[in-house]
């Protein structure tokens, strides 16, 4: 684990409880005063979403994606990001779980968390259409916020160009 933010006696036991099921497939834990990053292999992100639910993180507040290949490592990947929290008061609802994991940015598929979380519904869908990243098994993985004719690549990737700024 890097960082160097002390979390809770609670949520310790929940990071390890993690490093044990998981074991290589889960690539780093970092912390940021109320934020932890959980980055996972792909292969492990249902498994370990419905851990953290399990132990407490009860629902998503958001789901984001990152398009990386602008950054300065210019990977050829988006991240996806799981923010998970836990809305009872056992220790956790100060904290914010980030379930983290990447995939290639030619072929972004992911299977959805919805029903694990199913507050993740609406958020895989703007993820989806934001980023081109298909959620397998998705109840309604379809538009949210574009038009139905939106024919572009995804706004939210970095080589979008805008009309009139090509």
């Amino acid at each position: 684990m890097s960082g160097s933010e002390t979390i809770s006696p609670r949520l310790t036991e929940i990071l390890e409880r993690l490093r044990i099921i998981l074991g290589e497939r889960l690539r780093g834990v970092t912390v940021d005063k109320k934020i932890v990053k959980v980055d996972v292999t792909l292969d492990a992100l249902v498994e370990a979403a419905a851990s953290l639910k399990e132990m407490g993180f009860d629902h998503v507040k958001g789901v984001t994606g990152v398009d990386l290949i602008a950054l300065k490592q210019r990977e050829n990947a988006i991240e996806l990001i799981y923010h998970a929290g836990a809305y009872l008061d056992n220790g956790l609802a100060p904290y914010v779980v980030n379930l983290a994991t990447k995939l290639p940015r030619d072929r972004p598929v992911a299977p959805s968390l919805v029903k694990i979380w199913p507050s993740a519904e609406y958020h895989e869908r703007e993820t989806y259409e934001m980023l081109g990243v298909i959620f397998e098994g998705h109840p309604n993985l379809k538009r949210l916020l574009l038009p139905e004719w939106w024919s572009d690549i995804p706004p939210l990737r970095k080589d979008y160009k805008p009309p009139g700024r090509e």
